[in-house]
């Protein structure tokens, strides 16, 4: 049985133009031809072509691949150890591109469009994946959150190391006013608490009083969020959380 190049062509995916290269170049020259010239595939040639078709996946240039199925010391069996070798590699390989972007797609999702590298210079050893899961449990459903997921999707490294900045400041500020013995009642307290609503406006949703005292609650409630807050200043969630109420009060 042969097969003609067209026939071959259909069979393993390739260009009647690249057969004609490979027998050119003597890489793959059919074992037959009719009396007009045309070209004939026998299954010989076939089992070549798929050992060439093989190495070329894997990157190897033409030459390559012809030393390595020309070699006369290479036997059929040699060839198939050394293409689980390779394709064994590749898995591996192809695996851990898949993690990389898996892991890509899930900061895109979480709107933390940014490399580990650059991640670790906004937010330090604060992992931002658990706020952001946290959120998504409570509120993933609601406008708010899909707003702030619209929003942060876009934002560059600069953008979040803006918004750091700003967070930072507000915190040295804060610690200031506990620091002078400030009641989360008092005026510049809730001033505060104001600019911490504000913020999160600017940067991720439209945050209403009742929203914001939620969030108080949440920064108590919540071990990680409370961890946050009260490494600036132990009790810090806490006299934030009562400065949040007390503005959302003297607001409605």
């Amino acid at each position: 049985m042969s097969y003609s190049v067209g026939e071959v062509a259909g069979f393993a995916g390739v260009t009647v133009r690249t057969l004609h290269h490979y027998d050119e170049i003597g890489l793959l020259v059919p074992g037959e031809r009719t009396r007009a010239g045309h070209r004939r595939y026998g299954e010989a040639d076939l089992d070549r072509l798929q050992q060439i078709l093989f190495y070329r996946e894997l990157g190897f240039p033409l030459d390559e691949v012809a030393a390595l199925l020309d070699d006369p010391d290479t036997d059929p069996r040699a060839h198939l150890r050394r293409q689980h070798r390779l394709l064994t590699v590749r898995i591996e390989r192809l695996r851990s591109m898949a993690a990389a972007v898996e892991r890509a797609m899930e900061a895109h999702t979480m709107g933390i469009a940014l490399t580990p590298q650059e991640r670790f210079e906004v937010f330090g050893d604060q992992d931002p994946e658990q706020h952001t899961e946290e959120s998504e449990r409570r509120w993933g459903g609601t406008e708010a959150f899909s707003e702030s997921r619209r929003r942060t999707a876009r934002y560059t490294k600069g953008d979040w190391m803006r918004m750091r900045d700003e967070r930072n400041a507000w915190l040295e500020r804060y610690d200031a006013l506990m620091a002078a013995g400030g009641r989360p009642d008092g005026e510049r307290a809730m001033d505060l608490a104001e600019e911490h609503r504000q913020h999160i406006g600017t940067w991720f949703y439209a945050c209403s009083y009742a929203m914001h005292r939620g969030l108080g609650e949440m920064y108590v409630a919540d071990e990680r969020f409370r961890e946050f807050y009260d490494s600036t200043r132990p009790g810090l969630a806490e006299h934030l959380r009562d400065a949040i109420v007390a503005n959302a009060a003297r607001h409605s």
